[in-house]
């Protein structure tokens, strides 16, 4: 993993608000709003960490279609353990699990056959 991403990863998984965040959405695939009510944090915030968790690759988002043909997305983790290392160069990341397109697409349709 670039040393870019790892730096990127470990500043997001050091801010409290990010990790309560992430661990909400590693039960469950949530909304904004439902963070929101969960965690007692305002919107913004939890605007602001998504977007974080999203750029270090920690979070994906999904659109959904409510009945009343509004649209959102929900959030869930991409992977389900993550470890980090030092070694002589430094800090690396080992991220297992991560979901491949494959099982993102099975969990959509999935999804989309419960909603229907």
């Amino acid at each position: 993993m670039p040393s870019e991403r790892v730096g990127r990863l470990l500043d997001t998984l050091g801010d409290g608000r990010a990790r309560e965040i992430l661990a909400a959405v590693s039960e469950e695939p949530q909304s904004a709003k439902e963070l929101t009510a969960a965690l007692d944090v305002s919107l913004p915030t939890v605007y602001r960490r998504l977007d974080d968790l999203k750029a270090a690759g920690l979070v994906s988002a999904r659109t959904t279609v409510a009945a009343d043909g509004n649209h959102y997305e929900r959030y869930s983790s991409t992977f389900e353990e993550l470890s980090v290392h030092l070694g002589e160069d430094g800090f690396a990341v080992d991220i297992q699990g991560e979901a491949d397109v494959a099982d993102r697409f099975s969990d959509l349709w999935e999804e989309l056959r419960d909603d229907g």
